[in-house]
């Protein structure tokens, strides 16, 4: 039969495939770091270095910065030649003639003189009001030849812009290319370690498929050796559920044996309930059980031994069931049962009819000529 520890191999272990990962994440992930190199390898083979890209960047802040200027200047000018406009069509002679009709109506004949005085004043307001319009004019001609002028000097300024930004637009510094070949480097060196790992979990997984597989096989072949030692597991069934009977009377009792993932599973049941008393007893049936079929075969020693501890909260009746179930087996068998007792366990077995007798052996105490053991008396 092969041994329980070739079956106890284990496949890929939780730890490792968090180190590693699995197959189908870093298929995942190479894929897109793949595409990531791609385009950076793209980007580093279309980069052109612009000599002086410094300073054709400065040059083109400089006419940005004067293309507003002139935006603003525009807006303040505009402002101006509008209000000069309005002033123009505001400038207007004064209208005199209602004069002399109206003194006329009120009888009042105004000498040569005064009409004189009338005319020269006349006279004067209107070369004040031509001197005024031809003071607008001129200026409304300046505003306007100072507009036009923006207006060409903006179109010249944004086309050598436009000229520059292209420069710039086609490449770059070579500090930008250093930079855009060191990601494409850092990228490089990712994809390489994704792809190790990649390697390393294929060979994981598969060391992994290999050993399920063989554990199958193992597992198998524990299971074709229960079929061959059919007789053998029989007979310690057979022994297992005497014994379980003589202790709680007719009921199922028997060994369910199996060849398990990791190992040989043995595994006593006997139809009652889950009590720390039965649990024991169990225990007591399974080793008698062993003890026997290693002695009957010459694999064992002659004798079995159970401690004290084993018919903690047996029931009285079992327990004297069990000693007298010992004494009789290790009788037919010529072995030798031994058991450490305490008094009052013993006394409960022997209420119910227990012999004790023939199997107890005295305690002499020797550590001082009065008796007593480590100094106590009991």
């Amino acid at each position: 039969m092969p041994s329980p520890e070739n079956l106890a191999c284990s496949p890929l272990t939780e730890p490792q495939q968090q180190i590693v990962g699995s197959t189908a994440d870093l298929r995942g992930q190479i894929a897109l770091a793949e595409a990531q190199v791609e385009r950076l390898q793209g980007q580093v083979a279309a980069f052109q270095v612009v000599p002086e890209y410094e300073h054709l960047k400065d040059q083109a802040d400089e006419l940005s910065r004067r293309i507003k200027q002139l935006s603003q200047d525009d807006v303040i000018e505009q402002y101006n030649l509008d209000e000069l406009q309005q002033a123009v069509i505001e400038t207007a002679d004064v209208d005199t003639q209602y004069l002399q009709p109206a003194y006329r109506e009120l009888g009042i004949v105004l000498s040569d003189q005064v009409r004189r005085r009338f005319q020269e004043v006349e006279a004067f307001h209107h070369s004040i009001v031509r001197n005024r319009r031809r003071f607008l004019d001129e200026e409304i001609s300046e505003l306007t030849a100072r507009l036009a002028e923006r207006r060409t000097e903006r179109a010249r300024l944004g086309e050598e812009q436009a000229q520059l930004l292209r420069q710039l637009d086609e490449g770059g510094a070579l500090e930008a290319l250093t930079s855009l070949q060191q990601a494409l480097a850092r990228e490089q060196a990712a994809l390489g370690a994704l792809r190790h790992r990649y390697d390393a979990a294929q060979t994981l997984e598969s060391s992994s498929r290999q050993i399920t597989a063989r554990r199958i096989q193992l597992q198998q072949a524990v299971e074709t050796d229960l079929d061959e030692r059919e007789q053998q597991t029989r007979e310690a069934t057979l022994l297992f559920s005497r014994f379980a009977q003589a202790l709680y009377g007719p009921r199922e009792a028997f060994l369910a044996i199996q060849a398990g993932r990791e190992s040989l599973t043995i595994t006593p049941r006997i139809d009652s309930d889950n009590s720390r008393g039965i649990g024991n007893m169990v225990i007591f049936c399974f080793d008698l059980t062993l003890a026997v079929l290693a002695h009957r075969h010459g694999r064992g020693p002659d004798f079995l031994i159970h401690d004290s501890h084993l018919y903690d909260g047996v029931d009285d009746r079992q327990l004297r069931a069990a000693l007298q179930l010992a004494a009789d087996v290790t009788r037919e068998e010529n072995m030798q049962y031994i058991a450490t007792l305490n008094t009052d366990d013993l006394a409960k077995a022997t209420r119910l009819g227990f012999d004790a007798e023939p199997y107890t052996l005295e305690t002499i105490l020797t550590d001082a000529p009065t008796g007593g053991l480590f100094g106590f008396r009991y």
